[in-house]
């Protein structure tokens, strides 16, 4: 059975991501972000990011999740938080995007499994990612957090590091006031 729960663990995508990338932040603060659209997997729609401009401000939650049966240990508890308080980003009009690495199947299982219902975006090729520079180590990309104006620049990021692997919650929902 053990052998079963390491199957999806070893996708291509594991091959792809294991050698160590650090964090990039070739992003700068005012940039224009670049535009995605990826599967959704709590809601089974699409999302393009550019669909949000003029609209909200977004927070793209970039985590590292192995696969449905295994979370990164440091990202689980930001992803549980996250979840928890996602009202608190609602009120406040701003709209959270969680991005994952798993497939579409990994992704609906991590939902139903953690009850999200914040939309968990599938980026199986790990190309938005690579894009938004997050780096990348131990087969998975590494954590990230940006928040984008509603004009569709880049606010604030966090880069994943041993010392802050996320950015807090609370950190996340000061920054997000006013935006």
């Amino acid at each position: 059975m053990q052998a079963l729960k390491l199957q999806g663990l070893f996708a291509p995508r594991f091959w792809q991501n294991l050698l160590p990338l650090p964090a990039q932040p070739a992003l700068q603060r005012g940039q224009k972000l670049p535009d995605f659209l990826l599967p959704d997997a709590t809601h089974r729609t699409t999302v393009k990011l550019s669909s949000f401009i003029g609209q909200s401000p977004v927070l793209l939650a970039f985590t590292r999740i192995f696969t449905e049966n295994h979370y990164c240990p440091l990202c689980y508890p930001h992803i549980v938080e996250l979840n928890q308080r996602y009202a608190e980003f609602t009120d406040q009009a701003i709209a959270v995007l969680m991005i994952a690495s798993t497939d579409s199947r990994q992704s609906q299982r991590v939902v139903a499994d953690l009850g999200l219902k914040m939309p968990l975006l599938s980026n199986p090729s790990c190309d938005v990612f690579r894009l938004y520079g997050t780096g990348q180590a131990l087969g998975a990309p590494l954590p990230a957090q940006l928040l984008m104006d509603r004009t569709g620049r880049l606010a604030y990021q966090h880069r994943f590091s041993f010392l802050e692997p996320n950015a807090s919650v609370d950190k996340l929902l000061q920054l997000c006031q006013g935006k």
